[in-house]
């Protein structure tokens, strides 16, 4: 990008411009990827009181928890197609609605059939929402401010489980009104949200800049002359069609490596309120209250990292060294899980801290790879590809925990996916453009500050 560009050095203009932006869509952004998370991992808590009544076992549990990353991987391109075709305001709106329903519709499991069945038609259901999102955003901040608007977006992850956690262990505490368990109650209040947001998605989103009638005229043209002046330059010289996200090798690459990712996200997520049950003689409502604490740390961490990546400009190292962390984390709590509990949830904590530290800086590399319609199609490949993970790895842990009886197998091979991911991670990306921004240009205006990191789009 060249040093004209107003993205690189904001004016009054500019600064005023992106603070609107920010302050009109990362708030429902944040919202929805927030409900998004809490209806996918619910399934975690519901799985404390579900299991005995539909007679679900561990290896049964991890296959129809990972059902969703199949319907997802399934309809993840396809889905992202139609958002580019139809515009995300529309798309995101019919994605929300349609997981809702399946999201309520999960009270009616009886049985690991109906178990399996409709946790792959919700996750057909969301499939594209998460790739939509980070392509929406491409399309209202310029690069130099989008790490760290993807930053406040995967805070939304540990976030969800922090306050979800909780929750969900007092809707657990439901059982028998209106005749139904507590965790068919758990699924109907936490799908709801998802329906109501996608009839208000298309009244509070807006398709793109020049359709901004909430930014004054200048602002307005500011923001779409920003935002084309950059398209253009990175489009020069390479192709940006749709299929060539699919094609290109970096779009295959960090498929792969975050495939590893995601076993750690999900592996854990989906895992935790069975290994922190097994801590203690603990409620339902305890078990939420307690899950919550590894969470709400790695939510605080999570900020700090990803300001820490904006200012020494360096992806790949903060996102290796994240999933280290995590890693170590694992091996620790895999290794206290029987011992001293304190101990154990203090290494979950740090396992939790490393793998949502890692998200942020990780997919700011893809995203900042491609461009145009690859960019829709190639961060959908890596978001599809990469959360077979998420099938992968509970069944996995379910298999491990039924074998061995306790939750340490399945902590070490969760460990094991996330140090091969880092090492791999390092050595493909560290001699990479996306894996690096220039530091030292963090620029802070008031209260609301925002990274001014310098990329040098013609490598791209």
């Amino acid at each position: 990008m060249s040093a004209a560009n107003p993205a690189n050095h904001l004016d009054e203009l500019g600064r005023r411009t992106l603070r609107k932006v920010r302050g009109r869509l990362m708030p429902l952004i944040v919202l929805l990827y927030f409900v998004a998370y809490l209806d996918r991992n619910n399934v975690g808590f519901a799985k404390l009181t579900m299991s005995e009544d539909i007679g679900l076992s561990a290896a049964a549990y991890g296959l129809g928890a990972g059902m969703f990353f199949i319907g997802y991987a399934l309809l993840e391109i396809p889905s992202n197609a139609g958002m580019y075709r139809f515009g995300a305001r529309k798309w995101i709106a019919r994605i929300l609605i349609s997981w809702g329903i399946f999201a309520t519709a999960m009270a009616l499991v009886n049985g690991e059939t109906t178990f399996y069945i409709i946790r792959f038609l919700l996750g057909a259901a969301e499939a594209g929402f998460f790739p939509a999102i980070l392509f929406y955003l491409t399309l209202w901040f310029p690069a130099a401010q989008r790490v760290l608007v993807l930053g406040i977006f995967i805070l939304a992850q540990p976030v969800s489980n922090a306050l979800g956690a909780p929750v969900s262990g007092l809707l657990l505490q439901m059982e028998g009104i209106a005749g139904l368990h507590g965790w068919q109650w758990l699924y109907i209040i936490e799908g709801i949200p998802a329906i109501l947001l996608g009839l208000l998605t298309p009244v509070l989103m807006t398709d793109k800049p020049s359709h901004a009638q909430w930014l004054a005229a200048d602002e307005r043209e500011w923001l779409t002359r920003t935002m084309d002046e950059e398209l253009a330059h990175k489009q020069k010289g390479q192709p940006h069609h749709f299929l060539a996200g699919l094609k290109d090798s970096r779009t295959i690459a960090y498929s792969a490596l975050y495939f590893g990712l995601v076993c750690g996200i999900y592996g854990l997520g989906l895992w935790m309120p069975t290994i922190v049950a097994a801590l203690g003689k603990f409620n339902t409502t305890e078990v939420g209250f307690i899950v919550a604490i590894p969470y709400t740390i790695a939510a605080v961490f999570v900020y700090y990292w990803g300001r820490r990546s904006d200012r020494t400009g360096n992806r790949v190292l903060h996102a290796s060294i994240s999933m280290v962390m995590a890693a170590v984390g694992l091996v620790a709590a895999g290794s206290l899980v029987q011992v001293n509990a304190i101990l154990a949830l203090i290494a979950l904590t740090l396992a939790a801290m490393g793998i949502y530290s890692a998200i942020a800086p990780f997919l700011a590399m893809p995203s900042t790879a491609l461009v145009g319609a690859a960019a829709a199609a190639g961060l959908a490949m890596v978001n599809s590809l990469g959360n077979l993970g998420g099938f992968v790895a509970p069944y996995i842990v379910g298999v491990l925990n039924d074998a061995t009886g306790d939750n340490r197998s399945g902590l070490l091979f969760l460990a094991a996916c996330l140090a091969v991911t880092a090492v791999a991670t390092f050595l493909y990306a560290r001699k990479r453009p996306e894996g690096h921004v220039k530091p030292g240009t963090h620029a802070a205006v008031g209260e609301e500050a925002v990274a001014a990191d310098e990329f040098d789009d013609t490598k791209y």
